[in-house]
């Protein structure tokens, strides 16, 4: 297994031969405004580039969108991805919306998802913000819903990604039913003003450390994103603090990560 990161929650998984492209965010440097209502939104997004070009990035056999938030499925993605690309998404309402944007090689997943001989299991659980700001309707239906992945073949270790979800009670469970060898956290503690994170920081971190002290952990989604308020180098001093750097691995932007 290969993890190589691209850029906030955009990497590139090798695994059992194949690739696969996750939440392909593909605009240039400063793009978009920040999003409003979060922490720094004077700041644009992205806040720095790509460390490959595009057509490198888009070399993969398939996409995984585990929701289409800008910051995971943008308007770049959207122009430069070929329409037949097979793409796996997390519910029909995604499906219908990439279907709207020409995209028609989709599948929406389950627990039991296939592409090829690997097996892609969508993840339950995830929250994409606190109780707080799922109190508040329109707040709910920004936010949405978001999912992670599970990867698993006889030859490989068993992959799962988290996706956009806070540290909550019905997360540490899902972890503790699949028994995942390596973790990919969201990590980057990205901020809504007043509500508090939308993501996991470094004491979540250290939460699945705890859950899972024999997994190997890969923190990416920081330094890119407006809202995103933990750094990588934060995050290593938090974890030599914790003895926990010999299984976390938060890798720069074009690094490779293998397993």
């Amino acid at each position: 297994m290969k993890i190589t990161q691209i850029r906030n929650a955009t990497q590139i998984i090798t695994y059992a031969g194949r690739r696969f492209l996750i939440d392909p965010m593909l605009a240039a440097k400063d793009a978009y405004p920040g999003f409003p209502g979060t922490a720094r939104a004077e700041i644009r997004n992205p806040m720095v580039d790509l460390p490959f070009d595009v057509e490198t990035i888009l070399d993969v056999d398939a996409i995984i969108v585990t929701h289409t938030h800008d910051d995971h499925w943008d308007r770049a993605a959207i122009e430069r991805i070929g329409k037949d690309k097979p793409i796996y998404v997390q519910n029909d309402s995604d499906a219908d919306l990439l279907r709207s944007q020409g995209f028609h090689n989709l599948t929406v997943m389950t627990e039991n998802s296939r592409f090829g001989d690997v097996q892609l299991s969508k993840t339950h659980g995830g929250q994409h913000g606190t109780d707080r700001a799922y109190a508040v309707p329109e707040l709910a239906e920004r936010l949405g819903e978001a999912c992670g992945v599970v990867f698993r073949h006889p030859d490989e270790k068993t992959l799962f990604i988290a996706g956009d979800t806070i540290w909550r009670a019905d997360v540490a469970a899902e972890l503790q039913k699949q028994q995942p060898d390596v973790v990919v956290l969201n990590a980057g503690y990205a901020h809504i003003i007043g509500f508090g994170p939308i993501i996991m920081g470094q004491e979540d971190v250290l939460n699945v450390h705890f859950l899972l002290p024999q997994a190997r952990i890969v923190a990416t989604h920081m330094e890119a994103i407006n809202h995103c308020l933990l750094t990588r180098s934060a995050l290593r001093e938090y974890a030599d603090a914790n003895q926990m750097s010999d299984v976390l691995s938060i890798p720069q932007d074009g690094e490779t990560v293998i397993f």
